[in-house]
C-alpha cells in the first residue's frame, strides 16, 4: 500500500508538471494574440503590451479598397486558385499511387517525401530566373500555378494516406457493374474520404495564405500583391512602425482562414462514413 501511494503520488506530480508547462506555453502562444487584440484599439499603440483607451481609428484607417479589398481580393484569387489546382492534381495523383503497384511507385513516393521538406527559399531563385526567360514574371496566374505546384507534394502525401482508408472492395463492387476508373474516383473513394479531402484543402490554403516570398519575388506591380505582403507597408511607412494599424490589418487578414475553417470543420465532424458501406 505505501508503495502504491508513492507511485500514485509521483504520476500526480509528474502529471502537475506537465500541465504547468503546457500551461506556460498557451501563455506564450496566447500573449502575442492579445497584444494585437489590444494594439487594433489603441489609437498609441507601441511594442509594449498596454490596456488601450477604446477607439476604432485603426481600423477606418485600413477598411479601404487600397489597403485591404483589394489585396485582399487578390489573395483570394492566388490562393483560391493555387488551392483549387492543387486539390485536384493531388486526388488525380493519389489514386494511382494509392490502388496500383509499380517498380517506379516507391520512388516517386520517396521523391514527392523530400520535396515536402524542401524549403521554398531553396528553388526561387532557379524559378525566379525561368520565370524571367518565359516572360511569366508578375503574372497572376503563373503565380498561382507554382504555388500550387510547391504545395503539391505535401497534397499528394496527405491525400494518398486518406485515400488508403478506403477499402478496395467497394471499388471492385463498382467495376463489376460497369463503372470505370474515374467513376470509381469521383462516385466512390472521394464521397467516403471527404474529409480527408477538406483537411487538404484547408492545410493547402493556409499554407499558401500566409505566403510571403513567393508573391513577394514573382509580382512586381503593386495592385496585383496579395494581403500577405501589402502587410509590410505597415513595417515600413514613414520610417516607423504603425502597431495599431498593423494589428487592426493583422485581425482582418486572419478572417478569412478562420471563415474557410468554420465553414469546412462541420463536415469533419463524423469522421470517414465507411462503416455503413461495409455492411452486407
Amino acid at each position: 500500500m505505501p508503495a502504491a501511494r508513492t507511485r500514485r503520488g509521483r504520476t500526480r506530480a509528474g502529471r502537475s508538471v506537465i500541465n504547468v508547462v503546457l500551461l506556460l506555453f498557451s501563455v506564450l502562444y496566447l500573449v502575442p494574440l492579445v497584444w494585437m487584440v489590444l494594439a487594433s484599439f489603441n489609437a498609441h499603440a507601441s511594442f509594449k503590451l498596454s490596456v488601450p483607451s477604446p477607439t476604432t481609428a485603426n481600423f477606418r484607417h485600413v477598411l479601404t479598397y487600397d489597403t485591404t479589398f483589394h489585396p485582399m481580393l487578390n489573395g483570394l484569387l492566388l490562393c483560391g486558385g493555387g488551392t483549387l489546382v492543387c486539390v485536384v492534381c493531388s486526388i488525380l495523383a493519389a489514386y494511382p499511387l494509392s490502388r496500383f503497384r509499380s517498380r517506379l511507385r516507391r520512388p516517386f513516393l520517396y521523391t514527392v517525401l523530400f520535396s515536402t521538406g524542401l524549403p521554398i527559399t531553396a528553388v526561387m531563385i532557379p524559378v525566379y530566373s525561368m520565370f524571367v526567360q518565359v516572360d511569366l514574371i508578375d503574372s497572376m496566374p503563373a503565380t498561382t500555378l507554382f504555388l500550387a505546384a510547391s504545395a503539391l507534394p505535401f497534397g499528394i502525401w496527405l491525400m494518398k494516406n486518406f485515400m488508403d482508408g478506403v477499402p478496395v472492395v467497394l471499388e471492385e463492387a463498382a467495376r463489376i457493374d460497369g463503372a470505370n476508373s474515374m467513376q470509381v474516383l469521383w462516385r466512390i473513394v472521394l464521397p467516403l474520404m471527404w474529409p480527408g479531402v477538406i483537411v487538404v484543402t484547408i492545410f493547402t490554403f493556409i499554407s499558401m495564405w500566409g505566403n510571403f516570398f513567393v508573391p513577394f519575388i514573382l509580382l512586381l506591380t503593386p495592385e496585383k500583391l496579395p494581403a500577405s505582403v501589402s502587410v509590410f507597408n505597415f513595417l515600413s511607412a514613414h520610417d516607423y512602425t504603425q502597431y495599431g494599424q498593423l494589428s487592426a490589418f493583422s485581425i482582418l487578414y486572419s478572417i478569412p482562414v478562420v471563415m474557410l475553417y468554420l465553414v469546412l470543420a462541420r463536415r469533419l465532424g463524423g469522421g470517414f462514413a465507411l462503416g455503413g458501406a461495409l455492411k452486407g
